[in-house]
């Protein structure tokens, strides 16, 4: 347990940290966790006006882990404490999303410097680039991947929060779990995006302890503002505020997930004991980069997550490569992206998701471009490459050669990729954090943990593992980058950011969104609509979601005018309208303090401080 160096002082604050939650079991209505009003249906968008604090900021996915990372900043906390809070609350609240069964990458800044923490999901160590194909060497439908033992990988975010609080916590690492069991015990309303997301789900049933505690006698999901308490992760939270990341390494916990993994009915995994002790936090080289606005000459650095993350790479080459064509200077029309710009963004983007196909994987396994993951970002690349970019769509992008880099690795097919959370936090200390936590498809696995004793509930793990190619190797017999290994990460699509003024270093925000490989993209029009646009981060988030895989150009459905669809496709553009349904949280830095804005398609919201 990490204690503070001033422990007089913040011990206090966790002393009244530590006695409001003891007055919650009394009280409803108790300091820690003050229930905010349940959110509304988030089958549409619900206008939200964006919050302006001071002293301190904390913005997740739903307001009840919002109020937990609120309350451990008011009584003390630092902004990595507030995080850990608010992911454990998140474990009870948005199962579906994130969750101590997943992973995570955390951006950390004090003031000085930015550091990354890589909690990603592991590769068993029997796992092999096989792991995913049939008896007769095809790869496996994707659903039937995900809905096995397979698909597990070795959970991280538990192991990288402990590591990230010993070197940045204020408060006892025990009290950070307080908020999330009081709830679990207490229980708390269904929102009407879970509900949602159970009434979308065909397979949770299918597995016996998630089917007792989400669904009734009758097998339909519980309803909006149903009480629903879950005793056994409170139970296993209890162990982890006494144990540590050792609860899920060692112990009854970690053989009920060993278990769950390896007794899967039709495809079980092969994790063990071991593969939960051996798993390492690691440390890595944050990935920054200068970024000039055209319109103003204003410079910013923006540093972001490096490989396995393919986000910062990917967010980075589009923006250089944009800034190299005439969309670096083009003003939002009425409001919106014009189809002139989205046609530059739309081809930025497919050159960017090429590369990425290319050459991104596990930096552990695979060797960066000429030996710098940089090269990919290199002045001269971007823009040789934004001269690919004609008057019609290319629809489809070849990877390039950065600094003339021989890969002996093919393009890794498209897959589909889901899921995760988001999270940014701004203390009173001058900490900043940025994280992004997954479990990867709407409620993972669909494998939940209970230990066993009779409690109801438990947690869920993720499916990561069908994040890597499935396919180990091309027609040619050339190995697939992020193909699987053991002990491998997964390559990610997940961009937490922070922003920082270039001239004088300052913070000028966090953010970072879910959403798969279309993060990359949601955090891209955070960027621009912020700093090209001069939005301020509400009105950034809110602006229509777009974007292209390196393949057709999706828009947010009915948000774009008939007219800019018709000259898209006049450009070439194969259009597909479709649900994008971000959730970006952002707080940017201002002159009286802070301002956070949260995504109006889904459940969250910021607090703080009022000025």
């Amino acid at each position: 347990m990490n204690f503070p160096k001033s422990r007089s002082k913040l011990m206090l604050a966790a002393v009244v940290l530590a006695g409001a939650l003891s007055a919650c079991a009394l009280k409803q209505n108790s300091y820690l966790l003050a229930t905010p009003d349940q959110p509304k249906d988030q089958a549409g968008h619900q206008a939200k006006p964006g919050w302006a604090t001071q002293g301190f900021s904390v913005a997740a996915a739903h307001p009840l882990a919002t109020d937990a990372g609120y309350q451990v900043l008011k009584a003390g906390g630092s902004a990595i404490d507030a995080a850990i809070a608010v992911q454990m609350v998140l474990t009870l609240v948005e199962p579906q999303s994130s969750g101590i069964g997943g992973g995570a990458f955390v951006l950390h800044h004090d003031g000085k410097k930015v550091e990354a923490y890589d909690g990603r999901e592991v590769a068993p160590s029997a796992a092999t680039d096989k792991l995913f194909l049939d008896t007769q060497g095809k790869p496996l439908p994707f659903m039937e991947a995900v809905l096995s033992g397979l698909s597990v990988g070795v959970p991280g975010t538990l192991s990288v929060l402990e590591t990230a609080h010993k070197e940045h916590g204020k408060l006892p690492w025990a009290t950070l779990m307080q908020p999330a069991i009081q709830l679990a015990e207490q229980g708390f309303k269904i929102s009407p995006r879970l509900h949602q997301a159970l009434l979308a789900e065909n397979d949770l049933i299918n597995d016996a302890v998630a089917a007792s505690y989400f669904y009734d006698a009758q097998r339909k999901p519980h309803p909006v503002g149903y009480v629903l308490k879950n005793p056994e992760l409170a139970a296993v939270l209890r162990d982890i505020a006494n144990r540590g990341s050792l609860a899920l390494k060692q112990g009854a916990v970690a053989q009920a997930l060993v278990q769950k993994v390896r007794q899967h009915p039709t495809k079980p995994g092969s994790m063990t004991l071991q593969d939960l002790a051996q798993y390492k936090v690691i440390k890595r080289e944050p990935l920054c980069f200068d970024h000039v606005v055209q319109t103003t000459s204003k410079g910013f650095q923006i540093c972001g997550f490096p490989p396995p993350s393919s986000g910062a790479l990917a967010i980075g080459q589009i923006l250089g490569i944009l800034n190299n064509t005439p969309a670096g200077k083009m003003p939002l029309q009425q409001g919106l992206p014009a189809s002139e710009w989205l046609h530059f963004y739309t081809e930025a983007a497919r050159l960017a998701f090429a590369d990425r196909a290319q050459f991104v994987g596990d930096p552990d396994f695979v060797k960066a471009p000429s030996g710098n993951w940089k090269s990919m970002l290199h002045p001269t690349y971007l823009q040789q490459r934004s001269r690919l970019i004609g008057e019609q769509s290319m629809k489809v992008a070849k990877a390039g050669n950065p600094a003339e880099f021989k890969t002996a690795y093919a393009p890794m097919p498209h897959q589909d990729e889901f899921g995760t959370s988001h999270i940014s936090v701004i203390d009173q200390y001058g900490n900043s954090v940025a994280m992004t936590t997954t479990i990867e498809a709407v409620f993972g696995s669909r494998l939940m943990v209970n230990t066993g004793q009779g409690r109801q509930g438990g947690f869920l793990l993720n499916n990561e593992l069908t994040d890597f190619s499935f396919a180990p190797s091309d027609a040619k017999g050339l190995p697939i980058a992020n193909r699987v290994e053991a002990g491998k990460r997964p390559r990610s699509s997940m961009s937490p950011t922070l922003v920082f003024e270039k001239d004088t270093g300052q913070l000028k925000m966090t953010g970072g969104s879910p959403g798969g490989a279309v993060i990359i993209h949601y955090t891209g029009k955070l960027l621009i609509g912020t700093l090209q646009w001069g939005l301020n981060t509400q009105q950034a988030i809110n602006l229509p979601n777009f974007g292209s895989l390196n393949g057709p150009t999706v828009l947010e459905e009915k948000r774009f005018p008939e007219q800019t669809l018709k000259a898209l496709q006049a450009r070439g553009h194969e259009v597909r309208e479709m649900p994008l349904p971000s959730g970006l949280q952002a707080i940017e830095v201002t002159p009286k303090g802070f301002f956070g804005g949260a995504d109006p398609r889904r459940e969250g919201v910021v607090m703080g401080p009022k000025p």
